[in-house]
């Protein structure tokens, strides 16, 4: 189920997406008020938009934008919408995307494509471990994939491993989607109740909320541990509740691939400046065939790579590589700038840590504290003190950075981590004064 454009020449799917912003153009113009007025106070001829490149001259909306003036973003009459998401909130103040019938079946059409990107089929049958309430957009994401797919879904939710394996002995998932920590906890019940997990029915995971690969799309600590112990395919997967629209791995897993079809993306520069072809930048996307909240030129926060290679899959649309990190989450140290993600993967590294969490704040002089607060399966002092030595030289020579380390009780991990109104776990608290 490879959508025809995507396996177009690179000229065939620029001028198609060309088409397909004129006619976003008009219909911002027509039915949005937020964009009409940036329209008019940029003097900007939404008929001189009509390529790419001309997508420069059109500011660009940020996510302070979206939460100062939600509701202007509305293009249709309220009795249109059918289904209100919020978004996690994770660097802001949450906010709002209202979704119309038009909008639910393109999101569903977005994740059967991605679906089958990551080869499943309708002969598949999938384990939704996410939630599908508290207004989160990928749960019902998922599930309305699935359906426009074929395939079968088991909705089981987050957390509660018994109850996994026990749907996974029941109904024989062929598939997964999970947080890929969580896959380790499942390894750990499967061992202390002898299950073995390779003799599952599952053979691949869709995995959400971290990071699985390296840069050069070599497979990070985390994928490698859960890998040693279960032989399964890890595909990596990116979206956000903004884009309704995600970046699936195919089998050849470098990067998640572009849908064309659904989103235009600009990866930029603190200028607002196409980077270079290789070069980090921000991504930037633009909404194509979204009813009740399109977005233009929206800036998502997140760094990330582009790749234009050709895959062997057939596909000629760009790739995403791994998230680098979280504009917002940048850590500046003493000299060096590094990501949280660069950070779990030194942490996935020691066996002894049970789980954990990242603080950052400022000291006196402005610049950035790291505190790291982690769940140790160790109880001898000695060996605690051990791990503290080896944690922090581990730091030094890897990131360059000498964290604080807090050894914290597992209750206190899972109050931070789960806080009352979150969707998914927290792995990085930001207490700095901006």
């Amino acid at each position: 189920m490879i959508p025809e454009i995507e396996i177009k020449s690179k000229q065939e799917i620029k001028q198609f997406q060309e088409k397909k912003l004129q006619e976003l153009m008009v219909y911002l113009k027509s039915n949005s008020s937020f964009y009409n007025k940036l329209f008019d106070q940029n003097k900007i001829d939404i008929s001189e938009i009509n390529t790419l490149e001309k997508l420069s001259l059109v500011p660009v909306t940020l996510k302070e934008d979206l939460q100062k003036f939600n509701k202007d973003f509305i293009c249709v009459d309220t009795s249109k919408i059918i289904d209100y998401v919020t978004t996690s909130g994770t660097t802001g103040k949450p906010v709002f995307f209202g979704l119309t019938d038009k909008d639910l079946t393109r999101l569903g059409y977005n994740e059967a494509v991605s679906f089958a990107c990551s080869n499943i089929t309708k002969n598949d049958t999938i384990q939704l471990m996410t939630t599908m309430d508290r207004r989160f957009m990928a749960g019902l994401a998922y599930f309305l994939g699935a359906r426009e797919l074929g395939a079968g879904i088991i909705r089981v939710g987050a957390g509660i491993p018994e109850l996994q394996w026990d749907s996974i002995q029941k109904f024989k998932p062929t598939y997964l989607i999970a947080v890929p920590s969580f896959l380790l906890k499942l390894i750990e019940y499967a061992e202390k109740n002898n299950i073995d997990q390779n003799k599952s029915s599952v053979k691949g995971v869709i995995c959400i909320g971290e990071p699985l690969k390296n840069q050069d799309f070599s497979l990070n600590i985390l994928s490698n541990k859960i890998k040693d112990k279960w032989d399964i395919e890890l595909y990596s997967t990116y979206a956000s509740t903004e884009m309704n629209t995600a970046f699936a791995e195919c089998e050849f897993q470098q990067g998640g691939h572009h849908h064309p079809e659904l989103i235009i993306v600009e990866i930029l520069d603190d200028n607002n400046k196409q980077v270079e072809e290789g070069e980090a930048g921000e991504l930037v996307i633009t909404t194509l065939g979204v009813e009740a909240m399109p977005l233009l030129r929206f800036k998502t926060g997140d760094i990330v790579k582009a790749h234009y290679s050709d895959c062997k899959c057939g596909r000629n649309t760009l790739r995403l590589g791994p998230v680098i990190g979280r504009k917002k989450q940048m850590i500046k140290y003493k000299g060096t700038t590094i990501y949280p993600p660069a950070m779990y993967d030194l942490l996935n590294d020691f066996h002894e840590i049970k789980s954990y969490i990242i603080e950052i704040d400022n000291n006196e002089i402005g610049t950035d504290n790291i505190t790291i607060k982690l769940n140790s399966n160790m109880e001898i002092s000695e060996m605690t003190e051990d791990l503290m030595v080896r944690l922090k030289d581990h730091f030094r020579a890897k990131l360059r950075v000498s964290p604080d380390i807090e050894f914290v009780s597992n209750e206190e991990i899972k109050i931070l981590k789960f806080p009352s109104m979150s969707r998914k776990p927290i792995f990085f608290i930001d207490k700095r004064i901006y």
